[in-house]
């Protein structure tokens, strides 16, 4: 039997969920798993389902579209099985990178990672070396323009659902931010707006900060205000320096990231506006192991 994750949002309204259990089960749908949540302040449904059938998916997309209509309802049905291509833009920190690519390679993450694009050369031989193809592609105030239409053709030619931000140090076009909305992840930590600019954790530290946090997020015009996807923390005191405040903030990003994509891959996540409805992880689904 064929395994789905069924998400959806639409406006509230009664039914909702005995229409979409009652198609499953017409289609012979035996669901394992299933997440709902009502914004009533926001007059929105969400809805993940998890469900095995033998029917042929050409029929259960048929179905699944006659009960949408009527009900206005946003709807994504993915095979579990299904890997979600990815693109990963990356400058000249390699902790995320590095991460993800790990991860990937021992499937610990539902991804193919199908390039890795940067503004530099530093990781070209470590990407390779895992058999996924590098795009250098140099970014200047010139060419900038360029440049990002060069990732934009890397990306709709490998037909990634996914681009991931793991410490890439540029900002995108608003164009770039509008075509792939919902589909860019980015990493940051969690000093912004306090500490902007450069070595935020050396700022930080001189401040006396005890809390180091990072924070994944979809990509938008507002730098750094997208959607918030995934959030964590590791606690610091006054005995550890600089260089642990970066240490610590490198683990805790990496970890973050990777639970945000992972998330995102499953179809955990629904856009709420300017927030997000984060689903939690369904049987065989468990959230990536913590590394560090």
């Amino acid at each position: 039997m064929a395994h789905y994750n069924l998400t959806l949002s639409c406006p509230t309204a009664p039914g909702i969920v005995a229409a979409i259990s009652g198609e499953l089960a017409r289609r012979e749908g035996n669901i394992v798993d299933s997440a709902q949540f009502n914004d009533a302040e926001a007059g929105r449904f969400f809805m993940r389902l998890s469900f095995t059938t033998d029917t042929p998916r050409a029929a259960l997309e048929a179905g699944l579209a006659d009960i949408a209509a009527p009900l206005g309802i946003d709807w994504t049905l993915r095979a579990r099985t299904e890997k979600l291509g990815i693109v990963i833009l990356v400058s000249r920190f390699g902790h995320c990178l590095n991460d993800l690519l790990y991860r990937a390679r021992i499937g610990a993450l539902p991804v193919e990672i199908r390039a890795v694009i940067s503004n530099h050369r530093d990781y070209a031989r470590a990407v390779e070396n895992e058999g996924i193809p590098f795009h250098h592609i140099p970014v200047t105030p010139e060419t900038k323009a360029d440049a990002e239409a060069a990732t934009l053709r890397v990306v709709e030619e490998t037909e990634a659902g996914l681009v991931v931000l793991a410490r890439y140090m540029q900002v995108l076009s608003e164009e770039m931010c509008r075509r792939m909305s919902g589909r860019i992840i980015n990493i940051h930590h969690s000093f912004l707006p306090s500490f902007k600019g450069a070595n935020p954790y050396r700022q930080a530290h001189r401040k006396g900060v005890r809390l180091i946090g990072a924070t994944a997020h979809y990509v938008t015009a507002d730098l750094d205000e997208g959607p918030i996807i995934e959030q964590d923390t590791v606690r610091v005191t006054h005995a550890q320096s600089p260089q642990d405040y970066v240490a610590l903030g490198r683990d805790v990003e990496a970890q973050v990231l990777a639970r945000a994509v992972q998330a995102h891959a499953h179809g955990r996540v629904l856009l709420n506006g300017d927030r997000t409805v984060v689903f939690p992880a369904g049987p065989g689904e468990h959230a990536s192991e913590r590394m560090g």
